[in-house]
């Protein structure tokens, strides 16, 4: 299998040299076979969480191959941890994932070009070869079992090599078995299990073990599936936030709210202030192009329940452990302030703060979704903006043992998606806005946005 691409008259060689399953290294006690999955694991989007880490070539292997063979001996030795990546799940409505140890596909791929050249000249489309099986979220390839049901593994990895010795270890995990915690937790503990196993002395190196919540099947009362944020011609570009512009962000914002004389936001974040910014920037886009006229729109944000509850969960908890403020805006840019922006979601996530422990914030859940409220959302879905931020996660400090990251990202996401992001050495953030081509057009040359890039 090959994948060619034109890029400043150089033509790149993208090839697939192996595939391979990795089972774990020891097998699942019996106990653990089936692991069900909760209720914000089953409401989640059909789709797999695509991330990528690039290393520059560290002399620390003689051949490629050794490298990895390495990666394949130290994740089967992770997937006894994570025990439910190496499994098998329905691909739609999923209750449960069948523990059985099938394993994960491992597949080996070589670029010929540097990894330098690959981060300067690529598109952020041109990510996409660089993940198995053309996993990447809303158009993940289906196998099916025996008796035609649609089947799939939580998992798949490709670890992709440069003419220069550098590579790239991507991940594609699917979304209804963890968040982007889960997925970032697993790289860290796979990396250190990996710098391990060439030390004698392990202690900096000993990963922290996931930590499974157990939940009981609940009958769930509602038919329908949660739409799944989908668009047909849409585009994905990278904007990199300094901290000395997001320094001055924030004081324009300090100074719009002093100014309008509303009630004061006290210490605006640096996620907030550019979350602000996209949003009055891509409904600006999208009342130009008409794709905003006459609806309207809102904004949602992904809540991490880890550190939100009163009684917090540890950081490395298992599964989906998130969930989704929403509200709605104006389709008019300039009635966008920061007052209403920032002073809403400040609201919903004080809601949240007020829930004592998990148990309460899935009975509050599962009392609230029902058909009307997936219908009342599946109106919403294309007007309305979704926001994540993985802002303070441990993206860079995922080490196999080569040194860390120069890079972490993750590739092509659906129609008005924002993923903020830190930059490496935190000098920053990065934005990946994933908008309708015609909106993009306009939403990348806005002066407003562009002046704090």
């Amino acid at each position: 299998m090959m994948i060619k691409l034109l890029r400043y008259c150089k033509r790149q060689f993208h090839t697939i040299v192996s595939k391979d399953i990795i089972k774990p290294s020891s097998p699942t006690p019996c106990h653990l076979k089936t692991y069900n999955l909760s209720l914000f694991d089953r409401i989640m989007i059909n789709a797999y969480m695509p991330v990528v880490a690039f290393y520059p070539s560290s002399g620390v292997y003689q051949r490629s191959l050794d490298k990895t063979l390495e990666l394949k001996n130290s994740l089967s030795h992770t997937l006894t941890q994570y025990y439910p990546f190496a499994g098998k799940m329905k691909k739609i409505s999923p209750t449960y994932v069948d523990c059985n140890d099938e394993g994960v596909e491992f597949i080996e791929a070589c670029n010929d070009s540097s990894l330098s050249d690959f981060l300067q000249h690529s598109e952020h489309e041109d990510l996409n070869k660089l993940f198995p099986n053309d996993l990447i979220w809303f158009h993940p390839n289906r196998k099916c079992d025996d008796d035609g049901t649609s089947s799939t593994c939580p998992l798949a990895v490709q670890v992709n090599h440069f003419a220069c010795g550098g590579v790239a270890v991507a991940i594609s995990l699917f979304h209804k078995i963890g968040d982007g915690s889960t997925m970032l937790s697993f790289m860290n503990h796979w990396a250190k299990v990996n710098a391990g196993s060439r030390l004698r002395d392990q202690t900096d190196a000993s990963p922290v073990n996931p930590h499974f919540i157990t939940y009981q099947k609940r009958k769930i009362n509602f038919q329908k599936d949660f739409p799944d944020a989908l668009g047909r011609d849409f585009v994905t570009r990278s904007f990199l936030f300094p901290n000395q512009r997001i320094n001055d962000l924030k004081a324009k914002v300090i100074d719009m709210i002093t100014e309008s004389g509303e009630p004061m936001v006290m210490n605006p974040t640096r996620v907030e202030v550019i979350t602000w910014l996209i949003q009055k920037c891509a409904v600006a886009a999208a009342t130009k192009t008409n794709s905003a006229t006459f609806k309207d729109t809102g904004m949602t944000y992904t809540m991490n329940l880890r550190n939100s509850l009163i009684q917090k969960l540890p950081e490395t908890s298992f599964g989906n452990l998130i969930s989704v403020i929403e509200f709605p805006t104006s389709n008019q840019s300039e009635e966008i302030t920061p007052n209403m922006t920032i002073g809403q979601l400040r609201e919903k996530k004080a809601a949240f703060r007020s829930i004592t422990n998990l148990e309460t914030a899935v009975g509050i859940f599962f009392d609230t979704i029902t058909d009307a409220t997936i219908l009342e959302m599946s109106k919403k879905v294309g007007n309305y903006y979704y926001y994540s931020s993985l802002c303070g996660f441990p993206t860079y400090s995922i080490d196999f043992g080569w040194g860390k990251p120069v890079k972490v990202t993750l590739a092509g996401r659906g129609k008005n998606t924002i993923i903020l992001m830190d930059t490496p050495n935190s000098s920053g953030i990065e934005a990946l806005v994933s908008l309708d081509r015609q909106d993009m057009m306009i939403f990348q040359k806005d002066a407003d946005l562009l002046s704090f890039c």
